[in-house]
């Protein structure tokens, strides 16, 4: 298998961001944006996914965080794209994970195309001063510029903070496994179409 690296600019009136990512990593990460929080949920998909991440995003922060979150989700998933040949590989992942009162469950399908279905009961607005409903705002960036379909669910929790770190685990565990390489199908693309457009 080639190696499978991108990085990706994104430069706008509102965010300057650059995104370089090997989806064959050990998980080391480097993640600047001014929103820490956002910051070490993303360090769990580098972490938990074995992505190696370098991010450098500097926005419009002084309005509020949303252009920074959602100009992020579409660089990552812009990157992700570029970088991933879909021939060979097992395209659909999936993960539980568990924190303490906390479970959620991620299904992703590296199908070619976007969809995004969304549910996270928050129990409280913001978790270390960032608003939470921003991480629908990160999802559905990413979706639409890696062409996914992506489900996610909290199953249960009662600490705002538990039920999105399980979340992010889940989501760089199930990317984990659907973008391995899958021995019986080497030289396949996985689907009866015959391709998963880009």
């Amino acid at each position: 298998m080639t190696a499978r690296t991108a990085s990706v600019e994104r430069n706008t009136k509102e965010t300057q961001i650059s995104v370089s990512i090997n989806l064959d990593g050990t998980g080391d990460y480097k993640i600047s944006s001014g929103l820490p929080f956002l910051e070490h949920m993303l360090e769990q998909v580098a972490r938990h996914g074995l992505i190696d991440m370098d991010i450098k995003a500097d926005g419009d922060l002084e309005i509020d965080a949303h252009h920074t979150v959602e100009d992020l989700g579409i660089t990552l998933g812009q990157a992700f794209d570029k970088a991933l040949d879909k021939t060979g590989i097992r395209r659909y992942g999936h993960a539980y994970v568990p924190l303490d009162e906390a479970l959620s469950r991620v299904v992703i399908d590296f199908s070619g195309r976007p969809g995004l279905e969304y549910n996270i009961p928050f129990k409280r607005g913001s978790v270390g001063g960032f608003d939470v409903d921003l991480f629908y705002e990160f999802f559905q960036g990413f979706v639409n510029s890696a062409k996914v379909t992506l489900h996610i669910d909290n199953l249960r929790g009662n600490n705002a903070h538990h039920q999105i770190e399980t979340v992010f685990k889940a989501f760089g565990r199930a990317v984990r496994m659907a973008i391995e390489a899958d021995p019986r199908m080497q030289g396949v693309v996985p689907s009866t179409k015959g391709t998963l457009s880009k």
